[in-house]
């Protein structure tokens, strides 16, 4: 069973992020299931280090882009809105080109906050960052 709010497609969630710093760095949304969301980046000039490898604050922008979109996409926006609370990230594989997907699923879904798990891969689907972000659930007035 689904659990967002109304049907998601592709293209409006991708509509959502142009002129914004997700069109900027390229991250586009690929994938929807029944409880998850999956959005990649590229690792090109915008989102590496000086060092030449993917910079951690790239890949926090994609988790924190791709879990506050899903849990926009879980509550009805007529009444609420979520904002990113805290987040933290785990970098565990460089990469230094190519592509990372990164796939947000709930952990918990409650009325005030919500918990997102994010993992990121490259294209060989090796881990390369693990985040989770917590969501405020607001209330609209």
């Amino acid at each position: 069973m689904a659990i967002w709010f109304k049907p998601l497609t592709l293209d409006a969630l991708n509509q959502r992020g142009q002129n914004t710093m997700v069109e900027f760095l390229g991250i586009t949304f690929t994938d929807i299931g029944d409880d998850f969301l999956v959005a990649t980046m590229p690792v090109d000039d915008r989102t590496r280090q000086p060092i030449g490898i993917l910079h951690g604050g790239a890949n926090v922008v994609l988790a924190e882009t791709v879990a506050s979109t899903a849990a926009n996409a879980v509550v009805d926006l007529s009444h609420s809105y979520c904002v990113g609370l805290e987040i933290n990230a785990n970098h565990i594989r460089s990469v230094t080109d190519g592509w990372v997907s990164a796939k947000a699923q709930p952990l918990h879904l409650g009325k005030t906050t919500q918990v997102w798990q994010i993992n990121i891969y490259n294209e060989d689907e090796k881990l390369t960052c693990t985040s989770r972000m917590t969501a405020a659930v607001m209330k609209r007035v």
